[in-house]
């Protein structure tokens, strides 16, 4: 008789360990998934640096417990729809700037509801990974029979969970794709890469030719000074598309000039006037 019992809490325990692991990867899913829609919901930065600005929230997001992912998603990704929460998405980069959200908007009553289960889960989780052992005496049969219980109705609840937030990265990952295709196409290009907007004027801050200048300058200057015509050179080796005329302008200097981010000189050497540029401290004017 001893040892059966013992065969039967044997087997019983090793049921308990299989359905508590399979709880716990369930969860690990869930706070993987949260925490991916908490950095990708909305970005804001620089045209040029966005996928560095969503990397660097994917770090910051990385090490935060599930309990505060939850209380940061919900009235700011998940909100009520009877508040008037303002959606940051704009492609207007006349400030340098792209704004892109998303909210998921619900009525007061099934906001309340999200809430209240989404608290719940969190309770659920800290019992399973902190508490469960002094909730539940697995070293006797009948507190592995309860255990075994709560653990099957623990996956369960975690489990629609998982299934509801998997829905709304769905949603999510919809409209990221359909804001792909204007990223990838050639107007979005132009303005990110280039800061060539639209209508054709230029955002010189963010301008390729304005970064390929300084490029050349760290390379080429002498005393803090790079010749014109020595980087107009070096940028067509390196970066032929890089040119004054995508810019509307006529010449190398013409581009020095109409960025305002360099200072531009005139030196006499060996009887030539010779063009020179150096970065300009003054912040550049963007019109």
């Amino acid at each position: 008789m001893t040892a059966n019992s013992d065969e039967a809490l044997q087997a019983l325990q090793r049921e308990v360990q299989r359905l508590l692991g399979r709880c716990l990867l369930r969860l690990q899913q869930y706070e993987r998934l949260i925490k991916a829609i908490m950095a990708d919901y909305e970005i804001s930065g620089p045209a040029h640096a966005l996928e560095e600005v969503r990397a660097a929230r994917m770090t910051a997001t990385a090490g935060k417990t599930l309990g505060t992912i939850v209380g940061e998603l919900l009235g700011s990704y998940v909100v009520p729809n009877e508040v008037d929460t303002p959606i940051p998405t704009s492609t207007d980069t006349s400030d340098g700037h792209i704004s892109i959200g998303s909210r998921l908007q619900l009525s007061y009553a099934d906001f309340a509801r999200t809430e209240n289960d989404l608290r719940e889960l969190v309770l659920l989780r800290n019992n399973l990974v902190h508490h469960f052992i002094d909730q539940h005496d697995i070293g006797t049969l009948n507190g592995c029979r309860g255990g075994r219980d709560a653990l099957i109705e623990a996956y369960t609840r975690i489990d629609q969970h998982f299934e509801e937030l998997r829905a709304w990265a769905k949603g999510m990952h919809d409209a990221r794709r359909a804001l792909a295709e204007v990223v990838q196409s050639d107007a979005f290009h132009e303005l990110v890469v280039n800061g060539i907007r639209p209508d054709g004027t230029v955002f010189w801050p963010g301008a390729g030719i304005v970064r390929a200048l300084r490029e050349a300058a760290s390379e080429l200057a002498v005393d803090g000074w790079t010749t014109v015509e020595e980087a107009a050179s070096w940028i067509t080796e390196r970066h032929p598309e890089q040119q004054p005329a995508n810019y509307g302008c006529s010449s190398w200097r013409h581009v020095v000039h109409e960025s305002r981010s360099f200072e531009l000189r005139y030196f006499e050497v060996g009887g030539r006037r010779v063009a020179r540029y150096r970065g300009n401290e003054r912040p550049a004017n963007p019109c």
